[in-house]
């Protein structure tokens, strides 16, 4: 799949820097990719179709048929072409929970937040 996720960046005529930006994916996220380090999950296939929503899906996972639709596709064709939702927790302010310090002679020491 990198090899054709790296084919379709050419196609698009868009470096990896711009691809990530377009996605807001980390950068390193689609080196990772393309090196075939890492592979692609959900949230990465779902900003893809949706800002390029005339990528065939099918063939960027499997190499079958063509690059691209015949027209692009209506935004059900793309909903059916995602995987299965997966359940999200919605985020949540992160609270500090314990500060460590460590000292110079190996000892350190740990403060926790009253919480209330």
């Amino acid at each position: 799949m990198n090899r054709r996720l790296l084919q379709f960046l050419q196609a698009e005529n868009v470096t990896q820097t711009q691809f990530a930006d377009t996605l807001g994916v980390a950068r390193g996220s689609v080196s990772h990719i393309l090196s075939g380090r890492n592979k692609p999950g959900y949230d990465f296939l779902e900003s893809l179709l949706l800002h390029y929503p005339s990528l065939n899906l099918e063939w960027l996972l499997t190499g079958k048929g063509r690059m691209y639709g015949s027209s692009g596709p209506s935004e059900e064709a793309v909903q059916a072409q995602l995987p299965l939702e997966i359940p999200r927790k919605e985020p949540s302010e992160p609270t500090v929970t314990k500060i460590l310090v460590f000292y110079s002679d190996n000892s350190f020491q740990e403060f926790k937040p009253k919480t209330e």
